[in-house]
């Protein structure tokens, strides 16, 4: 960046990734009305760039062509340039990477690089990243603007003619209405569990073939598939494998900072070795919850070492003063992809001393070729067991020793020039955090990690709810921009979470007023299902209803998920009516394509099985014995709170639970309710059927 450069308009902006931007000679706008206009009065084409602050080829490209004086003379000359963070604004994302996909008939990504008529602001040519020079198969940028704008001029009717057809287009993208009469069923479940084997890597795993993504929404269907058929007596071993393996490749692989702790977006290779070396909230809040349940069902200590690991992390360079958790770290450093996080034998061996670096170096590759760009990204090689044996060393003697060293090579990193932070705090990201620090809390029995969780539910709940609506975005004391489907949906599940993990009335009161906002501005009562935004948000090209599962759960997925477990808690029957007319309304898409809509799938589940809802009432002496009893092992199917006797006045069928002297709880799966079990041991007994329990004994660690 050319520092001497005057700020354009986007210094005025929050966002980090616009920020970047803001001494660019580009005359950028951020998306505004005025800008908008502007393209309209001055009949200049709109060139839409969308990117985030972690992104590596948004650099590339901002370095080649934005920076460039005489790149940025013709885009200002020919063009109203729009600069858009796609975390800030996933709407605009969602619509114009749909548009590229059928414009350009290809996945997209980011840079998106769009080019949008002036009057209606629909694309007429969309791409990605377009080089400085042409290559690759790629027109240079400049060429590419020249050529555009022509084509803007001279072809005006057929780009007009092609408008109304990817208008057409887009409008297609949402379902038709659902089937109101023909039953729901389990066989899209079983498809996707065919559809997920038949696509596994059996040596490496993970789903295809690199680059590979942690696809945490299918990991979660693959162990709720397992917890559930093993607690019915008939376990499918097939689906804890495929869970389980990629897991523990993921954990031994270079996708996880083995110095640091968390997980990076994705790994180029199939091994999982090199990462795209950004790390984002949003994957970390849905790994904590998986590594977790992963532990309840299995008892390996890597699967605990790994969830605890990335919970530290978190807390120690996510988490802001205020409270909530920062977006995402950037890929690069000093200008260059995964600097941070490389190391030189010399370096290590300097810092660990030549007794303790051989261990170390087997262990973590050290002592095999470099492989990134003449440097080691580590990752675990060997076993503890397979290492206790080479280096004469009992495993837990081995773990320590490994352990220091791991600590000596943070010390040394933190004194590195670190990657950039994205610092702003998104909703849906955040409630996804919550949720995956909420559940270690409670499996692992940490209450620095509820205290964390309550820290960023703290921060939404002053900053970022007002006058009953949700905000989607905080920085620097501001919060701006209204909240997205899935901001909501996220959020009632991370509350759900908290409330398993502890009582606190005020998170029920609000989990139930998001809810409602999710029926009075979301919903479509006719047709089924949830809009992406609501019924008063800004107007675009078009409207989503998101139902299958990308890097976060689909909004619609959630919502029906948590719109069963609340309904059956408050035994509101709008609430399951609008979760069964959003299955509805998916069916026929869930049907031809299970794999992709995981999250739907576990909705689905939930609306077949109904949510076995267990609640306690009992004097505060007792609770904690209690509660202890109610979340033992792995049950996917329970919503489980503990709530003192002295609480009054609470919500819906909860209001019948009338509290007694002593302890009693209350069990219901859907309509139909146990008598009330007033014995510890009872309960116990009671909740083994419904359970999955493992000894949670260190299992063999394979090798990698």
């Amino acid at each position: 960046m050319t520092q001497s450069q005057r700020p354009n308009r986007l210094a005025a902006t929050q966002s980090p990734y616009l920020q970047q931007h803001a001494r660019n000679p580009v005359d950028w706008w951020p998306w505004c009305e005025e800008a908008l206009a502007l393209a309209r009065a001055e009949d200049r084409p709109i060139l839409l760039s969308i990117g985030y602050s972690a992104c590596h080829w948004c650099h590339v490209m901002a370095h080649e062509s934005f920076e460039d004086p005489a790149t940025a003379e013709l885009m200002n000359r020919l063009y109203v340039n729009i600069k858009v963070d796609r975390e800030e604004r996933p709407d605009l994302d969602r619509i114009y990477q749909s548009a590229h996909q059928l414009l350009a008939q290809r996945t997209g990504g980011w840079p998106l690089t769009v080019f949008l008529t002036p009057e209606d602001h629909t694309p007429f040519f969309a791409g990605t990243y377009f080089p400085r020079e042409s290559r690759h198969g790629l027109p240079a940028f400049r060429q590419l603007l020249l050529g555009i704008e022509r084509a803007y001029r001279e072809q005006k009717a057929a780009i007009a003619e092609q408008n109304q057809s990817l208008h057409a287009a887009l409008d297609a993208l949402n379902p038709a209405p659902g089937p109101k009469t023909p039953a729901l069923d389990e066989a899209p479940l079983r498809l996707a569990l065919r559809q997920l084997a038949g696509s596994f890597d059996a040596k490496h795993g993970g789903f295809g073939k690199a680059p590979k993504f942690p696809h945490p929404t299918d990991l979660e269907l693959l162990l709720r598939h397992y917890a559930t058929s093993a607690i019915a007596g008939r376990p499918d071993n097939q689906s804890l494998h495929l869970a389980s393996l990629t897991l523990e490749r993921m954990a031994r692989g270079g996708i996880f900072d083995h110095i640091g702790g968390g997980f990076c977006r994705y790994s180029v290779d199939e091994r999982w070795m090199i990462p795209h070396f950004e790390k984002m909230l949003y994957d970390n809040g849905q790994l904590l919850c998986l590594y977790a349940e992963a532990w309840q069902a299995t008892g390996r200590t890597l699967f605990r070492d790994t969830a605890l690991a990335t919970a530290a992390w978190v807390m120690r360079e996510m988490q802001s003063p205020e409270g909530g958790y920062s977006a995402a770290l950037d890929a690069d450093s000093e200008g260059e992809e995964g600097r941070f996080y490389l190391w030189s034998r010399e370096e290590v061996r300097t810092l660990l001393g030549e007794d303790d670096y051989p261990l170390f170096a087997a262990a973590y590759g050290l002592d095999g070729p470099p492989n990134f760009e003449g440097h080691w990204h580590l990752h675990r090689v060997e076993a503890s067991a397979a290492l206790g044996a080479r280096f004469g060393h009992e495993a837990s003697e081995l773990e320590k020793r490994l352990a220091a060293g791991r600590e000596r090579l943070l010390a040394a990193r933190a004194q590195r020039v670190r990657p950039g932070l994205d610092d702003k705090r998104l909703t849906g990201w955040n409630a996804l955090m919550i949720k995956g620090m909420a559940r270690v809390a409670r499996v692992f029995q940490r209450p620095e990690c509820l205290e964390s969780a309550e820290r960023a539910l703290a921060l939404i709940r002053d900053h970022l709810w007002r006058e009953g609506r949700l905000l989607a975005s905080y920085k620097d004391g501001k919060a701006q921009l209204n909240a997205y489907l899935d901001d909501y949906a996220n959020l009632i599940d991370a509350l759900l979470e908290l409330l398993q993990t502890r009582w606190r009335r005020a998170d029920l009161e609000l989990a139930i007023a998001l809810a409602e906002v999710l029926l009075a501005q979301f919903e479509d009562p006719e047709a089924g299902g949830f809009y992406f935004t609501a019924h008063d948000h800004e107007r675009l090209i078009h409207r989503p209803k998101p139902l299958g599962d990308e890097s976060v759960p689909a909004g619609n997925g959630t919502a029906a998920r948590v719109l069963i477990r609340l309904g059956h808690l408050l035994g509101e029957p709008r609430y399951l009516d609008a979760a069964e007319r959003t299955l509805r309304l998916a069916w026929a898409s869930i049907r031809e394509m299970p794999y992709a809509h995981a999250s739907l799938l576990a909705a689905l589940d939930e609306h077949l099985h109904p949510t076995e809802t267990l609640v306690v009432r009992a004097p505060a002496a007792d609770l904690r014995a209690w509660q202890a009893h109610l979340h033992r092992g792995l049950a996917p199917r329970r919503l489980a709170l503990a709530i003192p006797s002295d609480e009054i006045d609470l919500p819906g069928t909860l209001a019948a639970l009338v509290p007694e002297t002593g302890a009693v709880a209350h069990i219901c799966s859907g309509t139909q309710c146990l008598a009330p079990i007033r014995d510890l041991s009872a309960l116990g007994r009671q909740l083994s059927t419904t359970e999955l329990m493992t000894d949670q004994e260190p299992a063999p660690e394979s090798a990698a």
